[in-house]
């Protein structure tokens, strides 16, 4: 299995699009005002975003898109007029993210985790499970 396509939703994707597209997604599908779907830079995952009324309740969403020359790219999104709530730091799970939201309130978080993303120090060993 491999995951493809995560979708979140937008009150209004007139505004959303230009959003994602600001941060260098390409839109692939656009289906206004219903529905837009975008092709990740890198590798084969999309994303799209959907309408809705009214936004979830409580935390929301959070989506992680990975970036190997984080700090430079976080840079160039900045000078684009993006902003950030956490601009590129190191955490304690061992990867360096920057933190910002969508017009909706989705929290995006761009990283860099290396071979910490899939084989972390904690990993969980298959062979003894």
């Amino acid at each position: 299995m491999n995951l493809n396509q995560i979708t979140i939703p937008s009150l209004d994707l007139a505004k959303a699009v230009p959003f994602y597209e600001k941060l260098g997604l390409k839109l692939i599908v656009e289906a206004l005002p219903h529905y837009a779907r975008f092709e990740c830079p890198d590798g084969d995952s999309t994303f799209s975003i959907h309408q809705i009324e009214s936004l979830p309740k409580g935390e929301g969403i959070y989506v992680y898109f990975e970036c190997e020359n984080l700090d430079e790219y976080v840079k160039e999104l900045v000078a684009k007029g993006i902003e950030f709530e956490e601009l590129p730091n190191d955490k304690t799970w061992l990867w360096r993210e920057a933190r910002l939201k969508d017009l909706d309130g989705n929290q995006l978080i761009l990283f860099y985790g290396g071979e910490n993303r899939l084989n972390p120090p904690w990993r969980v060993d298959i062979a003894s499970s």
